[in-house]
């Protein structure tokens, strides 16, 4: 039973040793397509905002002086910023929140990022109650769930950072290196048992 916990245990600390050296990702040639509760329903800045097909997929707004999406029913704005930080807007002026509902939507950036997706990690959160729902759907997808959350204020947004491993300029532990580390937290483990 110690060994399947040590294991456990040694499995838990390799995997936060690699979260915790995830870098902000490059968005700034990436091609975002968006999905709205399932659907297309995504006006986005390719199109200047225009429902119409395709509308759902925008490159980054290059100035770094707007949103990038909104939601075909206005109720909410994102934001994406070269460095990978995603800002997420409440559209609505409070008093008015959001209607109670399910908001899911995924980004997905298809072949255009410069490395894999592995972390995406809320920044702040203060403007709401709740936690939005974060995920890494895939090397090049991201998905959120807005729908749990309370907005306490209007037009001022929550961030969140999208990241990977592979980034240029992180900070990725060489394979050697974290083997040194397991192997010293086995011997630990293996001195305490016999202790």
């Amino acid at each position: 039973m110690k060994k399947i916990m040590i294991l456990e245990t040694l499995a838990a600390v390799a995997f936060a040793a690699g979260q915790a050296h995830a870098a902000p990702i490059s968005l700034e040639h990436a091609t975002v397509t968006a999905t709205y509760q399932g659907t297309a329903d995504v006006l986005g800045l390719g199109h200047n905002f225009q429902a119409e097909p395709g509308s759902n997929v925008s490159g980054l707004d290059q100035s770094d002086s707007g949103a990038e999406f909104i939601t075909g029913d206005y109720l909410f704005m994102f934001d994406f910023s070269k460095a990978g930080l995603l800002s997420i807007y409440n559209n609505m002026p409070l008093p008015l929140p959001a209607p109670a509902g399910g908001y899911t939507l995924s980004f997905d950036f298809g072949s255009t990022l410069p490395a894999p997706i592995t972390s995406f990690t809320l920044i702040d959160g203060s403007t709401v109650s709740g936690t939005p729902g974060l995920s890494v759907l895939n090397s090049h997808s991201i998905g959120l769930d807005l729908s749990a959350l309370t907005w306490n204020s209007d037009f001022l947004p929550i961030t969140a950072q999208i990241g990977s491993a592979d980034a240029t300029g992180a900070d990725v532990p060489e394979p050697a290196s974290l083997a040194l580390v397991l192997a010293g937290a086995m011997g630990l483990a293996l001195f305490r048992r016999r202790a």
